[in-house]
């Protein structure tokens, strides 16, 4: 059983992975200003939004699988202290390409801090029944920091410059720096076989291109690139499975996806990741361009579904000690369905509310479905694989969110396209409708040609159209979200009901080679 020292330090992991789910959507409000500032390009703009995205998302198996090997503390530690050097990089950048180059360096520590954070509790909670509640607290807090992320860029970005929403990292890490040797035991390390850079070369070459492609097929439609981009990712993803198969070193035991309810309790995940994060895009666009709030207003509305959910990871945890977790993933699943159901009812005159118990709705069976699935998955791993393991579950929630911002996003947009083709005046200038046509935040620019009269009937039908593919996505949505259901009990039926302990021999405190 773990001790109040165990608990102490979970609250000190809880730092790190706060910044970096933050760090994800900290830049909302910021990149107006850094724009004045620095005035980069438009290609510029995007990387410094887009790359610590794409290198965390890149890097996350290769440092799982380094964090196995030398120690998730010392990895941790050292991540810690590059976030830091990068966040004041990146706060004092006195040009474009510096701030790129610091948030690539802020996606590498990234992706040290988020595997070691899951690896660490695996060995901090020895005691399946803890690891959960344990565990409930991490979704809890990768959530929430995602949510809160836009709304403390805006309130720092009323009374400070726009590096203030780098320097915010500095307290916490330093926090985590004196802490972290004091309250962080050493876990296992796998031992045998020298790391293998090849396979970690191989691994960024599948994911980064992966996930680059299937985001910019969302934001800007079919181009060769990111096709392109995508095939090679794929073909680097056989060549690195085909190697993990034949090489010693391998960083992924391919035993592991072969155990019994890990691979799908992964799927699982990126099925949920898939709604949660293709609609999420929906919304924040309804609240601003539908409903005409301010981005800080928007934001703000948007953290209240986070708020209500934040009960709802321990309850899970609880619940499926109680009825065994594969029926409080499927139940997670009908609550996503009911989510998405219930969006799929607003339209362009809706009220406020009806948004946000839908999202609420919905964000409460993403983390009941996300606390159980971690479980799952850590309690499948062996202790010195932890963070490899870890690794896998994270970069499965990158994929099947740029996978539902893109699937989910072409549904809504091509219904939006039709609707909106549909229902506007026959006499639009071309530049206008072209403008119109390709989203609904191209209406907003457009209206300035337009008289006021027929700009508001465009804008009318603009909202409206943009409302009609919300509703088909959110019914896409709610469809795939009912077969994860049927899935999650198929598959992960044979699953204990209770919290047994894990086999002995793989929890910290039981193996010779843990260093404290």
């Amino acid at each position: 059983m773990a001790n109040r020292r165990a608990w102490l330090a979970l609250s000190v992991l809880m730092l790190p992975l706060l910044l970096v789910s933050m760090d994800v959507s900290v830049l909302y409000f910021a990149v107006p200003f850094i724009s004045q500032d620095l005035h980069p390009s438009s290609t510029q703009q995007l990387w410094i939004f887009d790359i610590y995205g794409f290198v965390l998302a890149g890097l996350l198996l290769t440092m799982g699988a380094l964090g196995d090997r030398i120690g998730r503390r010392r990895l941790l530690l050292s991540g810690a202290l590059a976030f830091g050097a990068a966040s004041t990089l990146a706060a004092y950048a006195g040009s474009a390409g510096t701030l790129i180059a610091a948030r690539a360096v802020l996606g590498i520590a990234g992706a040290t801090l988020m595997p070691s954070t899951l690896g660490m509790v695996r060995n901090l909670f020895p005691d399946a029944r803890q690891r959960g509640r344990a565990i409930a607290v991490w979704t809890a807090v990768t959530s929430g920091g995602i949510a809160v992320g836009p709304v403390l860029s805006g309130i720092l970005l009323e009374h400070f410059w726009w590096g203030s929403v780098f320097l915010i990292n500095l307290p916490a890490m330093a926090l985590l720096l004196v802490l972290g040797p004091v309250l962080l035991p050493e876990t296992p390390r796998l031992r045998g076989g020298r790391f293998d850079l090849p396979s970690a070369v191989l691994s960024l070459a599948a994911i980064l291109p992966l996930i680059y492609g299937i985001k910019e097929l969302a934001r800007n439609g079919f181009q060769s690139l990111p096709a392109g981009a995508i095939l090679l990712g794929l073909l680097a993803g056989a060549v690195f499975v085909r190697r993990q198969r034949t090489h010693p070193g391998a960083l992924i035991d391919l035993a592991l996806l072969r155990s019994r309810g890990f691979s799908s309790s992964v799927a699982m995940n990126v099925l949920g990741m898939f709604g949660v994060v293709g609609m999420a895009i929906f919304v924040t666009q309804y609240l601003q361009l539908v409903l005409g709030m301010s981005t800080l207003e928007a934001a703000l509305w948007s953290v209240l579904p986070s708020v209500a959910v934040g009960a709802v990871a321990p309850a899970a945890a609880a619940l499926g000690a109680r009825i065994g977790k594969a029926k409080v993933i499927a139940g997670g699943f009908l609550l996503m369905a009911l989510g998405f159901g219930t969006l799929a009812l607003a339209d362009a005159h809706s009220a406020l509310w009806v948004v946000l118990v839908a999202a609420g709705v919905y964000a409460s069976g993403a983390v009941a479905l996300m606390s159980q699935v971690s479980e799952v998955v850590m309690a499948a791993a062996p202790a010195e694989r932890a963070s490899t393991a870890s690794a896998l579950l994270e970069s499965g929630t990158e994929l099947g969110g740029a996978l539902g911002m893109a699937i989910l996003g072409s549904i809504g947009t091509a219904v939006y396209r039709a609707d909106v083709q549909a229902a506007l005046p026959a006499d639009l200038p071309a530049d206008a409708l072209a403008q119109v046509r390709d989203s609904l935040g191209g209406t907003e620019v457009a209206l300035a040609q337009l008289p006021a009269e027929t700009g508001k009937l465009v804008l009318g039908a603009a909202r409206d159209a943009f409302a009609g593919g919300m509703q088909a996505a959110a019914i896409a949505a709610a469809v795939l979200m009912v077969a994860g259901a049927v899935l999650a009990l198929a598959l992960l039926r044979h699953l204990p009901v209770g919290t047994p302990q894990s086999p002995a021999g793989q929890d910290s405190g039981q193996r010779a080679d843990v260093l404290v």
